[in-house]
C-alpha cells in the first residue's frame, strides 16, 4: 500500500497515512528567543502559541504519533534556562494526546535529559529510522541504510524557502516543500556496500524536504542555492537531485521545476558579491 501524504495548507507540517496515522513538524527551535535576547532582540516566548498550534493538528487529524523530525530545541552547545522550562512541558503535553518520536538535529544534544523518561517519548538514532514503512531524518548528517529502502523519506535542517523579487529589488521569502529524489550515483559511492539493484535494500525513496515550523528562523532560497550552499552531507555532496526538484508553497501552489523557477523573472537568483557565500539562517549555522 502507498503511503498518503498531505500537507496540512497554509502550515509547515503533514499528515502521513499508511497503516498509522503520523503528524510530522520540523525544526521548531523551542528556546530561540533567548538566544535572540542576548542578540538585542526581545520577544516574549512563542511556546505555548507553537504548542497550540501542534494541539490543534492533532485535534484536527487524530494522528497515533507526532514526529518531531530533528531541532526541538534551539541553543546549542548549552541549554539555556528558557529551554529547561519549557521543553518538559512542550514535550510532555504532546505524549498526554498521542506518542511522541523525536528525530534529533543539530541542536538537541541532551533532549533526553530535558523530559520525563515515562511519559510515551521516544529519541531515535541522529541518522534516522524506519517508521510505518517511511523513512525520517533530521538531515545534519547521512542517512541510516535501511532508510533507502523505504518508498518515501522526510527529511528536514535546510528551512527551504523561495525568494520571489518585484522589478524594484523588494523581495519576501516564503517557505517552500521540496519533493525530489536522491542522485544514485552519489549515493553509490558513499553505500557502495549496498545492493542497488535490490529493491529491498534500494527503492530509489521520493525524498521530501520540510519546512521549518518556527518561522523566525527564517529559511534557505532554493532558487538562489547551490548543492555548496545547503547543509549537510546529503545536499552538500549533491546527494540530492536538487534542480529537479518540485517546489510547492505552503497554500499548495506548484511552483514548478526548480532548474525552471530560477529562470523566471522574479524569482532568479539575485547577484551577490564576488567571493561571498550564500548566508545561512541563524538557526542552521552548526
Amino acid at each position: 500500500m502507498s503511503p498518503e501524504i498531505t500537507p496540512i495548507i497554509e502550515e509547515p507540517a503533514l499528515i502521513v497515512a499508511n497503516t498509522e496515522t503520523s503528524l510530522v513538524v520540523a525544526d521548531i527551535h523551542l528556546g530561540i528567543e533567548w538566544d535572540l535576547y542576548r542578540s538585542g532582540i526581545n520577544l516574549p516566548s512563542q511556546m505555548e502559541s507553537r504548542l497550540d498550534r501542534i494541539l490543534g493538528y492533532i485535534q484536527a487529524n487524530s494522528p497515533d504519533r507526532v514526529i518531531l523530525l530533528g531541532d526541538v530545541k534551539h541553543n546549542v552547545p548549552q541549554v539555556s534556562w528558557q529551554e529547561k522550562d519549557e521543553i518538559p512541558r512542550f514535550l510532555e503535553t504532546l505524549a498526554e494526546h498521542t506518542h511522541v518520536d523525536i528525530f534529533p538535529g543539530n541542536h538537541d544534544g541532551g533532549i533526553e535529559l530535558l523530559f520525563n523518561r515515562q511519559k510515551d517519548i521516544r529519541v531515535h538514532s541522529t541518522r534516522g529510522a524506519v517508521l510505518d514503512g517511511i523513512g525520517y531524518f533530521h538531515g545534519h548528517t547521512w542517512p541510516a541504510p535501511e532508510l533507502l529502502a523505504a518508498s518515501h523519506i522526510f527529511v528536514a535542517h535546510n528551512h527551504p524557502a523561495i525568494r520571489f523579487t518585484d522589478s524594484f529589488g523588494y523581495s519576501i521569502v516564503e517557505p517552500a516543500w521540496i519533493r525530489t529524489r536522491f542522485n544514485t550515483g552519489v549515493m553509490k559511492e558513499r553505500f557502495g556496500s549496498l545492493d542497488f539493484e535490490n529493491p529491498v535494500q534500494w527503492a530509489d525513496p521520493e525524498l521530501f524536504v520540510m519546512p521549518a515550523f518556527n518561522e523566525l528562523c527564517g529559511g534557505v532560497p532554493f532558487n538562489e542555492s547551490t548543492q555548496k550552499d545547503l547543509l549537510g552531507p546529503v545536499f552538500s555532496s549533491g546527494g540530492i537531485e536538487l534542480e529537479a526538484s518540485e517546489v510547492y508553497l505552503l497554500d499548495g501552489t506548484r511552483l514548478g521545476i526548480l532548474r525552471n523557477i530560477k529562470k523566471l523573472p522574479h524569482t532568479r537568483a539575485r547577484t551577490r558579491a564576488a567571493g561571498k557565500n550564500h548566508k545561512k539562517p541563524e538557526c542552521s549555522r552548526l
